[in-house]
């Protein structure tokens, strides 16, 4: 790979290598494990972590032009993206509401996934609790003894799961006053296993399976971050925030692919009864417009959220929250737009944007949800 190219041109060119392959992974729910040795070797996997970890210390804004354009070839590799990009800037971040990370862990996974395939996420959601986000303990424990942690519990939507070395697992302990946290489980360890649940409509090539643990043995030393529950009051906002980026980042690429594969249609197909192309009518014009038009405003959202996180101007998770929610719809509004004009060759699995469809919709179910988001900020403003 070109060293004199910068990151987001490092993923654009990455990125036509992952999207002649998409297609392929997306049939087969297959991962691409491929993807994620290119990414390393383009030095592209410990971007986000702080420099004096030996990471690369890249921007809020760098990150999301990477996920950006890895989502236009890959969605499903972006995603898994995400998780290690946010992971490794919560290594250099600490507070009431955020982990703080053990320098010697943090050292070790940087230190690994510059030199290898080496990739961490959080495991969070469980059968009974559903997502940590809308309240409730988590149902996995650890228990303390002498040679170390015994981990048991369930964990769901384990984004990843086939190529994780590490997993960042949410859980309580088994104590008198049960502490809440995270601690971080090599994969593969006796006890373990990745249960091949991951059946859905989009993103299907990014492995979430269920991810189970059965008595499984961890260092005392990796724990993360382990409070009593009411320790863990508020919001991590810089996490939403980061999170509002790299998501609204992944989904606008989805429908920018969507609008160039539309945009070539609409330039190739011309009718017999036409006799020109349909990029020639005008309600082909005024709707690659209106998708032109979401796509600006998610690139001017996108842009000013980074910024803001960039130059320390704090951002409320209210706020977070609603662009999370704004950048996802548009992105699934210009995909929708995109179908309307392509009609059922948008819909053939001959051509990609009926991946496109499936993908984007994805979006909406990332935390916080529609309903989450705006009921923040409705009680927000009507109860100060």
């Amino acid at each position: 790979m070109n060293a004199s190219l910068n990151p987001g041109q490092l993923a654009r060119t990455l990125a036509v290598e992952f999207a002649a392959r998409a297609d392929t992974h997306d049939r087969d729910a297959s991962f691409p494990f491929d993807n994620f040795a290119e990414l390393q070797q383009a030095g592209l996997l410990a971007l986000a972590a702080p420099r004096p970890l030996g990471g690369q210390g890249a921007t809020l804004a760098q990150l999301g032009e990477v996920i950006g354009a890895v989502g236009y070839g890959c969605p499903a590799t972006a995603l898994v993206l995400v998780m290690q990009y946010i992971q490794h800037r919560s290594m250099g971040q600490t507070g009431k509401a955020g982990r703080t990370w053990p320098a010697h862990l943090a050292e070790r996974l940087v230190r690994e996934s510059v030199a290898s395939v080496s990739l961490v996420n959080a495991l969070r959601v469980e059968p009974e609790l559903g997502s940590p986000a809308r309240g409730g303990l988590p149902g996995t424990t650890a228990r303390r003894t002498a040679e170390g942690w015994r981990v048991t519990g369930h964990k769901l939507y384990s984004t990843g799961a086939p190529i994780l070395r590490w997993y960042a697992v949410w859980l309580r302990t088994d104590e008198a006053t049960p502490r809440v946290g995270t601690l971080l489980v090599p994969a593969g360890l006796p006890g373990t296993r990745i249960v091949d649940t991951w059946d859905h409509l989009g993103l299907r090539a990014s492995g979430s399976h269920d991810v189970v643990f059965d008595d499984v043995l961890v260092d005392l030393d990796n724990a993360i971050d382990l409070r009593e529950p009411q320790e863990w009051g508020g919001v991590d906002t810089g996490l939403q925030a980061d999170m509002a980026v790299l998501l609204g980042a992944l989904y606008t690429g989805i429908a920018r692919a969507a609008r160039d594969w539309t945009v070539e249609f609409l330039r190739q197909r011309k009718p017999a009864n036409l006799g020109a192309a349909l990029a020639t009518l005008p309600r082909a014009q005024e709707t690659v417009g209106g998708i032109q038009a979401l796509l600006l405003a998610n690139d001017r959202l996108l842009a000013d959220l980074a910024r803001d996180v960039d130059t320390g101007v704090p951002v409320s998770a209210t706020d977070s929250g609603l662009l999370k929610s704004l950048l996802t719809n548009n992105a699934v509004q210009a995909v929708e737009a995109a179908l309307s004009l392509a009609g059922n060759h948008g819909l053939s699995r001959h051509h990609p944007l009926q991946r496109h469809l499936r993908d984007v919709l994805c979006g909406r179910i990332h935390t916080p949800q529609d309903d989450s988001a705006r009921i923040a900020a409705g009680r927000h403003i009507l109860i100060p």
